[in-house]
Parts: C-alpha cells; sequence; structure tokens
C-alpha cells in the first residue's frame, strides 16, 4: 500500500465506519461468543507474501465487528463509556496521519502548545484554580502512578530515584475502600506495597471519614512509619462514591502530606456548576485527574492530570540525556518529564476539536441529560416487582439487586445474553449488585428507558 492507495481505502473505511455507527442500535452491545472463537480464524503464522487490500479489508469485516463489545453503542450502560464523538474521530485520523512522536517540544511542538492550552481550557471548564497547570496522560492509571511516585519521593527527600528502596522507611499511603482498583496497582507499582495502602473507613454516604483518616495517621507516626501522601475519590466506580474532599485535604495538610483526587469518571460532570457541591474543596489538591475519554467525547485515550505544583512530579519522574536536550530551550516544556512515557502521541488535538465542535453548552447539555435519564430508569426499575434500589443515584450511576444473589447473577446473565443492552456487576457492603450508568454520548432518552423494559422482560 502506498499513499495514493492510503488515499483510497480511507474514503472507503469512512464510508464503512459511517455504516457501522449507524446500525449499531442493530447489533448486540456484546459479542456472543466463547474464548477463542475469533483466535480461531486466524492463520496460525504470518503470510510470506504480501496480501491484497481488498481481501485483508473483506477480512476484517467478516471477523471483527461480530466479534467486539461495541464501546459506541447508545445502549452501552456497562463501566464507563470510552466515547468517540464524532469530532474527536476526526482529530485522531488527522493525529495519525501526522504521526507524531510528541516527546519533546522541539519534536512536536503544536503538539506540546496545544495541550498546555487544552489543560488550561479543561482547568477553566471544570472551575479549577487558574495555578493549575497539568498534562494528558493515556489513562487515569498512569496519571495516579505518576501521583502516588511523586509522593514517594517528596517523602523520601527523592532518595529513592537515586539509591533505590532498599533500607528506606516504611511509607503508608492512605486511601477508602472506594477508590480504583488503579490506586492499589499503583501502590504496588511504585513499591510501596498492598500493605502500605491503607484503607480508611468511610461514612454512611460512603465518604472516607476525617478523622478516621487523623487518626490513621498518627497511628503510623507512633509506629515508625512515614506517611506519604492521601488518595481521595470523587466519583468511585463501584457506585459512585464521593469523599468529604474539602475536610480530608485539611487533615492531609495539617500532617504536610500531598492529595491525589481520582475524579477519572465523574469529573467531566464539573463542567456543570450545579455538580461542583460534589468536589467542593478539591483546590486545595496538589493533583487532580479526569478523564474527557469518559463523558465528554474525547476518544479513548485522554486522561488529564491537573497539577497544583508540577515541579516535584518532574524531579521525579524527568531525565534529559544530551540526545533530549533542545539546544537553547532549557526551560522549555518537555512533558515526557511529567509521566512514566518517553513516547507521546498528539492526544490534545482531539480536545481541541471536541470542545469547539461542541462547545460547554452542548457538552453540559449531554451530561445533564445523562444525569436527569439515569434517574428516570432508576425510578421505572424500582416500579418492577422483585427490584431493590441498593444505592442511588450518584450523577449517572446506580445499582439495584434481586433479593437472592445467585438470582442477580443469573438476571445479569440473561439481561447481556439479551443483547439490546450491556450492564455490569459490583460487590456493594458484600452484596452481588447490577450497575447501571448512562454516559454514551450518543444514547437517547428512549435508549435508557430500555434498561427498565429489558430487565422486566428478563425477570
Amino acid at each position: 500500500m502506498n499513499h495514493d492507495d492510503l488515499r483510497d481505502w480511507s474514503k472507503r473505511a469512512a464510508d464503512w465506519a459511517h455504516g457501522y455507527h449507524a446500525g449499531l442500535r442493530d447489533r448486540p452491545v456484546r459479542a456472543p461468543l466463547v474464548p477463542g472463537a475469533i483466535a480461531g480464524q486466524l492463520p496460525p503464522a504470518p503470510p510470506e507474501a504480501a496480501e491484497p487490500m481488498e481481501t485483508i479489508f473483506a477480512d476484517f469485516e467478516r471477523i471483527v465487528p461480530d466479534g467486539m463489545t461495541h464501546w459506541q453503542h447508545p445502549r452501552f450502560f456497562a463501566y464507563f463509556p470510552a466515547n468517540a464523538a464524532p469530532a474527536s474521530m476526526l482529530a485522531e485520523q488527522l493525529a495519525n496521519a501526522i504521526a507524531s512522536q510528541g516527546m519533546l517540544w522541539q519534536t512536536s511542538p503544536a503538539a506540546t502548545e496545544i495541550e498546555q492550552v487544552m489543560v488550561s481550557w479543561l482547568a477553566q471548564a471544570l472551575g479549577l484554580p487558574a495555578r493549575f497547570t497539568g498534562t494528558i496522560h493515556d489513562s487515569a492509571t498512569t496519571a495516579t502512578l505518576s501521583a502516588v511516585l511523586t509522593m514517594r519521593e517528596r517523602a523520601l527527600d527523592w532518595a529513592g530515584v537515586q539509591a533505590g528502596l532498599s533500607g528506606q522507611p516504611r511509607l503508608r499511603l492512605y486511601a477508602s475502600a472506594e477508590t480504583h482498583s488503579s490506586v492499589d496497582k499503583a501502590a504496588r507499582v511504585a513499591g510501596i506495597g498492598q500493605e502500605n495502602l491503607v484503607k480508611i473507613p468511610t461514612d454512611a454516604r460512603l465518604s472516607m471519614k476525617p478523622g478516621a483518616l487523623a487518626g490513621a495517621i498518627a497511628a503510623d507516626l507512633k509506629a515508625g512509619f512515614v506517611p506519604a501522601g492521601v488518595v481521595l475519590c470523587a466519583g468511585g466506580t463501584s457506585v459512585g462514591a464521593f469523599d468529604r474532599i474539602a475536610d480530608c485535604i485539611a487533615v492531609a495538610k495539617s500532617h504536610g502530606l500531598p492529595v491525589h483526587v481520582d475524579a477519572a469518571w465523574a469529573g467531566s460532570a464539573m463542567i456543570c456548576p450545579e455538580f461542583r457541591s460534589l468536589w467542593d474543596g478539591v483546590e486545595g489538591a496538589d493533583s487532580v485527574v479526569f478523564n474527557p475519554h469518559k463523558w465528554l467525547g474525547a476518544q479513548f485515550d485522554c486522561a488529564v492530570q491537573f497539577i497544583a505544583d508540577p515541579a516535584p512530579q518532574i524531579r521525579t519522574l524527568g531525565l534529559r540525556p544530551t540526545y533530549l536536550e533542545t539546544a537553547g530551550r532549557e526551560e522549555i516544556t518537555n512533558f515526557n518529564e511529567w509521566t512514566v512515557p518517553l513516547g507521546r502521541r498528539f492526544r490534545a488535538l482531539k480536545l481541541w476539536f471536541t470542545l469547539r465542535a461542541y462547545g460547554l453548552e452542548g457538552l453540559r447539555a449531554r451530561i445533564r441529560n445523562h444525569v436527569a435519564w439515569a434517574r428516570d430508569a432508576r425510578d421505572a426499575l424500582a416500579a418492577i416487582k422483585g427490584i431493590d434500589i441498593v444505592t442511588e443515584p450518584s450523577l449517572s450511576l446506580f445499582s439495584f439487586a434481586l433479593a437472592d444473589e445467585a438470582a442477580t447473577e443469573a438476571l445479569l446473565a440473561r439481561i447481556n445474553d439479551d443483547g439490546r443492552i450491556y450492564l455490569t456487576q459490583t460487590r456493594h457492603q458484600g452484596r452481588y449488585v447490577i450497575r447501571v450508568q448512562v454516559g454514551q454520548f450518543d444514547c437517547t432518552q428512549e435508549d435508557v428507558a430500555m434498561i427498565a423494559k429489558v430487565v422486566a422482560e428478563m425477570m
């Protein structure tokens, strides 16, 4: 294939994509397959000779679409969606065509500077103070790891990156059980260890108890441990829990501890001023992450980390050997120094396109609709005999169950095998429950109403 061929096939791919999205409602949301079904359709060895693109594209059409869970399906109510607004998809095509490697300012000046401006735009959109700067990671997992690594090094006065962790004091991190498993992973990967991630009790609203946080820090100091930082939850993945951000930050700051706020899903809702009370006090955090790819329409992957002072994170993660220097530009921003990977995609382009193509008002309208429609779905499910609403809507996320756990599991299996909608499960206070999360970019009120219709039929 050459660039002339690419032009023709790109047009054909665009036509295929248009038809794919137009027909999504007619597909089952989740592929009804068994493990190995797709691999079994592929040759066991690579081809020695080039194959015609007609054959390759035909195989794609035959194998791939029916073997996918369709994340852009308007009745995808499982997990949190990885959205892809059309404007974002267009930007990704252009970014792919340019195929830049944005590790340094000099390797992609536009990628770096558009990223700086997009972080500023988003901070303004979410009502964060102007002092926050930041960067775009692939996912919230990487952003949280970057924050935790920085916490580690601040606690060790940067001895870890120089001498290693052997012989260092025992560090402690603090979070609640409602935080995402990426916090656990960060504790493990950073060398702090799962046993040193202290899970703080929560109150009846599933919010971290500030008094319990203070008590845990005091106990660790008495035991000779070194507290390193606190990770707070703003919209938990399981059932949408929010910590008491301001109160917990006050406890952390009284001990000089940095705070990272994980708002990966719910952070997008903060473009709507009426929801910002949910994370009151966030302006006191050292680091905040949210994923525009979850609820603002930006195509995966796109996680924004806001940072009050980037210097400690750059000191932790930055390396600048001679071959990565920009002559005469010692103070230039090189975003590879703000995160774990050296290589960087041009992720800011899709934010630039998406924010301009829909505007904040258009994006706010979608989020407000999703929240309202989720409440309608909650009420419709509550009216079905045998359904117990276990957790009330947190923005657009709630959960329900039947009285019997086995029956709840069986109901979820029937719902997902039916294919018209897709839901997923979690455990809440030991109980197996079914999660409902409304947030797919193109879903309609009628799509959301389908939840109760399917559940009633599957009972």
